[in-house]
């Protein structure tokens, strides 16, 4: 329930401060009579006392109070509230006093000597490409496409046969050290040369999609992604690419967020300054058919923390810092010595940098830096690149191809092969990687001690970082979450659950770790999905890991990240996007939603009435039945995925088979029809998972057999839909998977959880690490509504549309933002915040203009560089 001052203390002050207000009095009780009417419309009753809870007294839910919030806001002769409003004052009488003192005073009773408000800038229209512009985007897309695999096949080629003719396992190492070191170090130059010949420096401005500018943009960021160097990050040496892109970056800079800036020339990192992981600090966005581009400027020592958006045309002074969960919508600026968190960020005391400094200069960055090029060109590239050499003259199946006095091999043969092969390798990695994960982590663990500050770069840090990246290995929790293995899987890496009660959903397909061995959760836990906990803590110069516990009969919605020291204990709810509250008082019996957080209550009536279902026998016998559906889920999707290692080892083979008629284009063709060929495959699995119907809008217990199916879609992989970002394509696949899509939608990375209950509008701008949930699981209660864009809609960078929601045509959702189930956005509308609210778009400053504190921390940084 949450913890508000008596009913009393709610309604007499505030209704005594509206009164104060002329005439108020009588608008506040007509307030009452009007609201207390819609809900009663809405809850299908006769009436509704004023002083009643919505939640504990009344029945209703957050569903049916966002319905609530929907038909007040079509009406003009009420105060529009928010859901926020709903919790703050979770009665009539509240609720109406505060809207009414809080509504805008009529033109009439404002004081003629008060300065007048700065108007916001109103919403740009939308620029509408044309659908020609469109196809012949995709065209010359496609062609760029084709392109590089001709490229690549000429110089994989070439270079197989020079190695080839070595002698000797010194020869082959030499020139596998040889071709290996020169084609990384093109690959890495290619995308530098392209950003200035195609670009030069980017500018502040805007330009339409799907135009010829576009097309210059996307071919930049397409070589950034593909990039090898994306390897390099939490190393000096990715800042220092990042600064031959043309970023102004200080020294002693730490980067750890794998989401590479794109208009490298507006953004400005000042010296000591960290950047965590899944932050966002791209530098441009889409915004109502356009690319927009802005700076980004960041002082001296400024810290960002984990799952984190920076809109473009925003700052930070030296020493500000700007939280986990939080953003910065446009145009906003964090003083220096600052620190703020929220979504948009605000004023906080909270302090995030958490771990004292250690000695990191720029000699130790140096010599880290170096020893990972030697390691790279001396020990990786010759075992990479001399490895698939062996591969191809050791294993029969493709040396006999390669062979010109071997005869062409019968179909039968080719089949056999690629069958034989596929098998080893798939679950040969299946089994030889749970054996590893179980066993590696606890030795390295040996090495890097909790509770113990470790200075950056470093041999403490590279054990570290390998750890991280070992155990966060999605293919082993995509293969066990969602069902009761997920349990056996986490402790085995490490993970200290407690006395796990067995639900057969304790765990969702993502969850990401910093270190495996420092993760405790309680008993009767469940999570749902994305959850990443933060158990190491960086400053600029050291790291210190330290035990992240999450107690007991909590749930966690989706995309969390929860920190060591969360302020939550016993029997909590954690919204979907929720900020969990690093100081305070330990929150528990309560829900929090949110950033920052606030209170909610803990459960409603509706997420009880399958209570029966998770106890005594009837557990038992449903769990077990759930048990032995996964576990034929497990094996389907296994196969699935192996039948398409199949495919492409067979694919492989037969062009070798081809290689020496038809020459280097057949490398161009099968990297071609590899991407056709995985797209094709994963659609129909997913099509027949859903035996090529729609799902269906859902209210059931997680043990009932339609979440089972509704549970095997999400195991289709479609990481494969990544490489579509930004092209026309996109869309096409997204329609061939069953979503309702118009046409010209841009897609620079949204990811829709239900595809066949998501309907989206013409020209329609879905910007990177945006997401469409058409889903929600709370406790053991499954729901699931459609969602639907209307035409022109534009969701932010990070943006979270949750289910049941409607957005009106050319609705703008602002980034990092969270759009609550059942909640209406009318059209044209602009919204943002955590959860969403109706708000004036930010202007940002003008193109071209420049702030005074910008140019100083350029300065800064150019005399640092």
């Amino acid at each position: 329930m949450v913890e508000q001052p008596p009913e009393e203390h709610i309604s007499g002050p505030e209704e005594g401060a509206v009164q104060r207000r002329s005439g108020s009095g009588p608008v506040v009780a007509e307030a009452e009579r009007e609201l207390a009417d819609v809900l009663a419309d809405v809850l299908g009753a006769q009436r509704v006392p004023v002083d009643g809870h919505f939640f504990t007294d009344l029945g209703a839910n957050s569903l049916v109070m966002a319905q609530f919030c929907a038909r007040v806001r079509k009406r003009d002769d009420l105060p529009s509230p928010s859901m926020k409003d709903i919790y703050r004052y979770p009665t009539i009488r509240g609720l109406a006093a505060a809207l009414v003192e809080h509504a805008p005073e009529s033109p009439s009773s404002k004081s003629t000597s008060a300065p007048a408000a700065e108007p916001a800038r109103p919403t740009a229209p939308l620029a509408r490409a044309s659908s020609l512009n469109h196809f012949l985007c995709g065209v010359v897309q496609c062609a760029v496409f084709l392109v590089y695999s001709l490229v690549t096949g000429f110089v994989s080629a070439r270079g197989y046969e020079w190695i080839a003719a070595g002698s000797g396992l010194a020869g082959i190492y030499l020139r596998s050290l040889l071709f290996g070191g020169i084609a990384f170090t093109v690959m890495v130059t290619v995308p530098v040369l392209a950003k200035w010949l195609l670009i030069g420096r980017w500018k502040p401005g805007e330009f339409p999609v799907w135009g010829v500018k576009y097309v210059r943009f996307w071919i930049v960021k397409v070589l950034l992604h593909a990039n090898p160097m994306v390897f390099f990050v939490e190393n000096p040496l990715y800042v220092l690419y990042l600064r031959l892109l043309g970023a102004r970056i200080g020294k002693g800079v730490t980067i750890l967020s794998h989401t590479v800036p794109v208009c490298t020339d507006l953004l400005t990192i000042g010296d000591g300054t960290v950047v965590r992981k899944d932050s966002f600090i791209l530098g441009y966005r889409a915004h109502s058919g356009r690319i927009q581009t802005g700076r980004i400027t960041l002082g001296r020592e400024v810290y960002i923390g984990e799952k984190t958006v920076l809109d473009i045309d925003t700052s930070m002074g030296d020493g500000a810092q700007l939280g986990h969960s939080s953003a910065l919508h446009r145009g906003q600026a964090v003083p220096d010595g600052a620190h703020w968190h929220g979504s948009p960020a605000q004023p906080t005391e909270t302090e995030y940098v958490r771990v004292a400094p250690a000695r990191c200069g720029t000699g130790r960055r140096a010599w880290f830096a170096l020893v990972t090029l030697l390691q790279l060109y001396f020990l990786y590239i010759p075992l990479a690149v001399g490895g698939v050499y062996i591969l191809f003259t050791e294993v029969p199946a493709i040396g006999k191809r390669l062979d010109p006095q071997t005869a062409s091999l019968s179909p039968s043969e080719l089949f056999s092969d690629a069958l034989i092969l596929s098998f080893v390798l798939f679950f040969g990695f299946v089994v030889l990687g749970l054996v590893a994960l179980c066993t590696l982590p606890r030795l390295l663990g040996l090495v890097v001690r909790p509770d113990r500050v470790y200075p950056l770069y470093g041999f403490h840090y590279a054990v570290h970082r390998a750890t991280a990246r070992m155990t966060n290995i999605k293919f082993f929790t995509w293969l066990f979450g969602d069902s009761s293995f997920i349990v056996h899987y986490l402790r085995g890496i490490g993970y200290d659950l407690s006395q796990v009660e067995q639900t057969g959903s304790n765990f969702g397909t993502e969850v990401q770790h910093e270190s495996p061995l420092l993760v405790t959760v309680g008993t009767g836990t469940m999570i749902a999905d994305g959850l990443s906990l933060l158990n190491a803590d960086y400053s600029s110069t050291s790291f210190r890991l330290s035990r992240t516990v999450i107690g007991p009969r909590n749930f966690l919605g989706n995309n969390i990240a929860y920190p060591a020291g969360g302020r939550t204990g016993d029997n909590c709810l954690l919204a979907t996007k929720v900020m969990v509250p690093l100081d305070g008082e330990v929150r528990e019996g309560v829900g929090l939603l949110g950033s920052p957080s606030f209170e909610i209550p803990r459960s409603v009536e509706r997420d009880a009435r399958f209570d029966d279902l998770r106890t005594g026998d009837t557990l038992r016998r449903r769990l077990a039945s759930k048990n032995r559906y996964n576990l034929r889920s497990m094996g389907l999707m296994l196969g699935a995925r192996w039948v398409h290692t199949f495919a492409l080892t067979l694919l492989a083979l037969a062009s070798v088979d081809l290689y020496g008629v038809v020459g280097d284009v057949v490398i161009a063709v099968y990297l071609a029809l590899t991407l056709t060929l995985s797209t094709v495959h994963y659609i129909l699995v997913e099509r027949f998972t859903t035996r090529f119907r729609r799902l269906q809008p859902q209210l059931c217990s997680i043990y009932d057999p339609v979440f089972w199916r509704h549970e095997r879609v999400w195991k289709v992989p479609d990481h494969y839909l990544n490489l579509y970002n930004g092209t026309p394509f996109k869309a096409l696949v997204w329609r061939l998977l069953g979503v309702r899509i118009g046409r010209r939608v841009f897609d620079d990375g949204c990811y829709l959880t239900e595809r066949t209950l998501t309907t989206i509008g013409d020209d329609c701008m879905l910007n990177a690490g945006s997401k469409i949930q058409c889903h929600s699981q709370e406790d053991g209660t499954f729901k699931s509504a459609g969602t639907a864009l209307g035409a022109g809609c534009t969701l932010g960078v990070g943006a979270h549309v949750h289910y049941g929601v409607t957005l009106g045509d050319g609705a703008v959702l602002a980034a990092d933002s969270f759009l609550m189930k059942g909640e209406e956005m009318p059209p044209r509308a602009h919204w943002g915040g955590n959860p969403a609210v109706d708000m004036p778009e930010a202007a940002g400053p003008p193109v071209g203009d420049r702030s005074t504190a910008s140019n100083a921390a350029d300065a800064r940084v150019a005399t640092a560089s």
